[in-house]
């Protein structure tokens, strides 16, 4: 059916149907998707879709009711998702200015109801949202397409849904929405939804960052654990102790306070909070390129040294210059992978562990649960690598969030003794294992192991990491995507939904169809079901199929 109020000239009948019937030889020639399925990704809590064609006008117009009308981050949402969905058209075609005929649409207002005007982002804000799409016959109250949502970035998952609805047919030259009407109701299986980016091993420059974010927004993933500096370079800027980015790569290879806070920003106008990480007291041999008494010696350069009170002074300093930089709840401590040989050889400091009757283990602990105090001190709840808790698990501030990395296993013993956990299990979510396939990643279980609902709720969700010893700006998307995406249907949709039946039939289809969504969007994701992630195609072929 054309989208047209009236049929074209009889001068064009024959361009039509001739254009219609090249179609067709093409699409019954090529790849067919499942109309089982429901392409959207990730797949909502409950939602019911019809057999209606609704086309959508290229004019769509925003229609803005209850308290949270007018905030910015909802306006800016609009206009961003209008430029995806209406890629290839804008206002009137060509073809309406050559037959004179104003198409008339089914959908030509969006109407988004926010009944909260607060933009405060913290761990587990409302994020729920229903979106109805329905053609308007003049005796529905519901509208053409409406989202309602209690606040804004609940507004904003629902445009995502919507923008995936809206597909651009290539016959009419218009966008449709196909399976109308649709009713959504839809909510996160989980708050916390990340993303490990690693800055210290390679630099990414502020525009790569941006467009990573951009693209955790449409598979709504909303944690970007920033693991901004390592043991390799210290790019960030720290006006306190200003020669510590001395231990970045080159000066150009560096990050300002005003980078850092429009990171921050920008990831809050797609309802993404960042979370950063200082990773004490292993992992800094950087730090000492500025200030070289924050080494054991000048042969042996971490952990920090613990014996000094320069080295705590500085980690307050730190924390308390990039408090002002990121308001997020949680803030990464690290404490993973510490060696404390270099304690334990270098004289001082081990004059200082028998002074007071301290193994090197106890220093650990030491430093750890004071590192921890300070960040509370700042408004912040500490997260901390698993090695923390599998060291002295007694001992860690009640408030630590346990982070897993090591193996499976850790969360369920963490939330039987209270903590909350993080689940990024190396095996199935770590990006920079090139081997792990897309079944892997998306069959891994948050909950596995804990039954009791309490201990469930413990869950704050999980990551999947992009360690980046062997990635930079020229790989990083393709390693990221499509494969996080996998997590991320985890991490949001319901349990049930997603891990029943043949995943090769029920899932495989939509997350390749999402991968050619994230490449329409001009985002590098890698075939989904190469042996190694990342790697090219194999040969010609559709996106689809790839």
């Amino acid at each position: 059916m054309l989208p047209f109020s009236q049929k074209p000239h009889s001068k064009f009948s024959f361009f039509i149907f001739s254009f219609c019937v090249c179609q067709l030889v093409v699409l019954n020639s090529g790849f067919e998707l499942d109309e089982s399925l429901t392409y959207i990704w990730p797949l909502p809590s409950e939602f019911k879709s019809g057999n209606e064609t609704l086309t959508v006008d290229p004019t769509l117009s925003l229609s803005v009711l209850g308290k949270g009308g007018d905030l910015k981050i909802l306006r800016e949402g609009f206009e961003r998702y209008k430029k995806i969905i209406f890629k290839h058209v804008s206002g009137v075609s060509i073809f309406e200015k050559w037959i004179g005929i104003r198409s008339v649409y089914d959908i030509s207002e969006l109407r988004i109801i926010v009944n909260s005007d607060s933009e405060e982002l913290q761990l587990g804000v409302d994020e729920s949202y229903t979106l109805s799409v329905a053609k308007n016959d003049g005796k529905s109250i519901v509208g053409e397409a409406t989202i309602e949502a209690n606040t804004v970035y609940g507004a904003l998952r629902g445009l995502e849904t919507f923008s995936q609805l809206c597909a651009f047919d290539y016959g009419t030259k218009s966008v449709q929405v196909y399976k109308a009407p649709w009713y959504i109701q839809d909510k996160p299986r989980f708050a916390y939804r990340g993303l490990l980016l690693d800055t210290s091993r390679h630099y990414l420059p502020i525009d790569v960052i941006k467009q990573i974010i951009e693209s955790m927004s449409y598979a709504k993933l909303n944690v970007l654990h920033w693991h901004i500096i390592d043991e390799q370079s210290f790019p960030l800027e720290v006006p306190t102790y200003p020669d510590l980015w001395k231990g970045s790569y080159t000066k150009w290879e560096r990050y300002t306070v005003e980078d850092a806070s429009e990171i921050v920003s920008f990831a809050k106008m797609r309802g993404i909070h960042v979370m950063a990480e200082v990773d004490v007291p292993g992992h800094a041999e950087s730090w000492g390129a500025g200030y070289p008494d924050l080494w054991p010696t000048s042969s042996c350069r971490e952990p920090l040294d613990v014996s000094k009170n320069f080295t705590f002074d500085l980690i307050s300093g730190i924390l308390s210059d990039i408090r002002k930089i990121f308001p997020f709840e949680l803030f990464h401590l690290g404490g993973d992978e510490v060696n404390t040989d270099c304690w334990t050889s270098t004289p001082h400091i081990k004059q200082w562990l028998n002074n007071r009757n301290m193994t090197a283990k106890d220093a650990y602990q030491y430093f750890v649960l004071k590192a921890q105090e300070m960040a509370i001190s700042k408004g912040w709840t500490p997260v901390n690598w698993e090695e923390t808790f599998n060291a002295f698990a007694s001992n860690l501030n009640p408030q630590t969030v346990v982070h897993n990395w090591l193996g499976p296993g850790v969360c369920p013993k963490a939330v039987a003794k209270g903590f909350r956990c993080i689940f990024s299990n190396q095996g199935v979510w770590y990006l920079d294992h090139l081997d792990v396939p897309w079944d892997q990643v998306y069959n891994a279980e948050p909950l596995e192991g804990i039954n009791n609902v309490s201990e469930q709720n413990l869950v704050l969700g999980g990551e999947v990491c992009m360690w980046c010893e062997m990635a930079d700006t020229s790989n990083v998307q393709q390693t990221i995507w499509p494969r996080a995406a996998a997590a991320a249907e985890r991490l949001w949709s319901k349990r049930e939904p997603v891990s029943a039946r043949n995943i090769t039939l029920t899932a495989l289809p939509r997350y390749q169809y999402f991968r050619c969504l994230l490449n329409r969007r001009g985002v590098q994701a890698a075939p989904a079901t190469n042996k190694y992630a990342r790697s090219p195609p194999n040969g010609p072929g559709s996106c689809y199929e790839q």
